[in-house]
């Protein structure tokens, strides 16, 4: 049994507050009934209708994928290119939760679970994200500090919670740099250095909460644990 607001959440059609307003609006009925009453339990074996559409019960799962580049981070594209969804082998709807660009490549979490999904999602949540970039040009000490006191992003101040230079290539004029970030916004990484005069040439994430790529290589992918589903939303809920 479970509560019908975190049942239709769960569904990714919406978010719970949506789905608590839905119901609270009659827009809901269970087995031919209209619920108004938050907190009423419902099973798989109950129909839901929203709107007077079935909410399907699915068996959540949650993935970690190891993105390649060329992927696009979506269910499907109406130009023909090729989606993280290919690269999982399960017929259930699932879906990636944020984005990664097409030549980014790293960790990325897919789900059918949508209250999971907004969990990670909600900035509220500062759920932190490492990545590797490899940027032009040889970082100065100054700008380091800089970017660790925070720069401006399409006049958003945007602080990380960590920046470090781990290497730099005298022959390529290139430097890696991790850093992490609490901000979800597309291009964000790209934008940060780029205001700092130093664009991005490759950029990978490795990190996302707790979790890290591990043994994982480029398209592997595989099942979180139920320890770190618990980590990642634990005192989130």
């Amino acid at each position: 049994m479970e509560r019908l607001q975190k049942f239709i959440a769960s569904s990714g059609i919406c978010s719970r507050r949506k789905a608590e307003e839905l119901i609270t609006s009659g827009k809901v009925k269970v087995n031919g009934i209209v619920v108004t009453e938050l907190g009423t339990k419902v099973s798989f074996e109950d129909t839901v209708l929203v709107n007077n559409k079935k909410i399907v019960y699915e068996k959540k799962v949650y993935y970690m994928l190891n993105k390649p580049r060329g992927y696009i981070s979506s269910v499907s594209d109406d130009k023909g290119r090729k989606t993280v969804i290919d690269l999982i082998h399960d017929k259930r709807r699932i879906f990636p939760i944020g984005r990664l660009d097409y030549d980014t490549t790293g960790l990325l979490l897919l789900t059918n679970d949508g209250e999971f999904a907004n969990l990670m999602m909600h900035p509220k949540n500062e759920v932190p994200k490492t990545y590797a970039a490899k940027i032009e040009g040889k970082m100065s000490m100054d700008t380091l500090f800089s970017l660790r006191k925070g720069v401006l992003v399409e006049d958003i101040k945007i602080i990380p919670k960590q920046v470090k230079i781990k290497s730099y290539d005298k022959k390529t004029d290139t430097s890696i740099v991790k850093i992490t970030l609490i901000e979800g916004q597309n291009h964000i990484v790209k934008k940060i250095f780029a205001s700092v005069n130093h664009p991005v040439i490759k950029l990978k994430r490795e990190e996302y909460g707790n979790l890290t790529l591990g043994k994982l290589r480029s398209a592997e992918y595989r099942e979180l644990t139920e320890a770190e589903i618990l980590d990642l939303t634990k005192k989130k809920s």
